[in-house]
């Protein structure tokens, strides 16, 4: 991941993106192109020749998956003082006085930083993010930074909200914090 700081409205205000790196984004294509490797040499060692599938294979890996890391290389957070500017496919602004937590929670062997907002609602930052093909050494330093960023910024106003009721013979809420996923 890299963190560029871009100055905003003052000197003393400046905004912090978290973004993938280069490497977090190419290094998950690289099982797709032991998969067209190796199912080509099995389909030539058969007797076939390299045409059926080498082309679909290589076109598949060699274009259409660097288009979608290319269309997708922007994606991450923006740290503000009023708001967190996510950007994914729609770029989306959570004020932070509408912040309740932040979190690390994993999903499917990474860790992402997911955001709580009074309402509900969940949202799953694309980076910072840390698994086998993404790792990033700071992702700690990231989070904490974020958690922060929150704290600082979330104003003197800002009180927690109510988790929301618990449904008749659900399970029952976390002692702990109530807006931490379900053990």
């Amino acid at each position: 991941m890299e963190q560029s700081q871009v100055a905003a409205v003052s000197s003393e205000q400046q905004n912090i993106r978290y973004r993938l790196t280069i490497r977090q984004r190419l290094l998950p294509m690289l099982p797709g192109l032991g998969v067209v490797m190796l199912s080509q040499g099995l389909f030539w060692f058969e007797g076939g020749s390299f045409d059926p599938v080498i082309v679909p294979g290589l076109f598949v890996w060699g274009v259409l998956l660097p288009l979608v890391q290319i269309a997708t290389r922007g994606f991450g957070v923006t740290l503000t003082p009023s708001a967190a500017v996510v950007h994914n496919f729609r770029r989306r602004t959570i004020p932070w006085a509408n912040v309740q937590a932040i979190q690390i929670e994993s999903l499917l062997g990474s860790r992402t930083v997911v955001i709580y907002e009074a309402g509900g609602r969940q949202t799953r930052l694309r980076a910072p993010t840390t698994g086998f093909l993404t790792w990033d050494r700071d992702f700690e330093g990231k989070f904490h930074t974020i958690g922060r960023w929150w704290l600082d910024h979330r104003g003197p106003d800002w009180v927690p909200v109510p988790p929301p009721g618990v449904w008749w013979g659900g399970p029952p809420a976390s002692q702990g914090n109530p807006y931490a996923p379900p053990a």
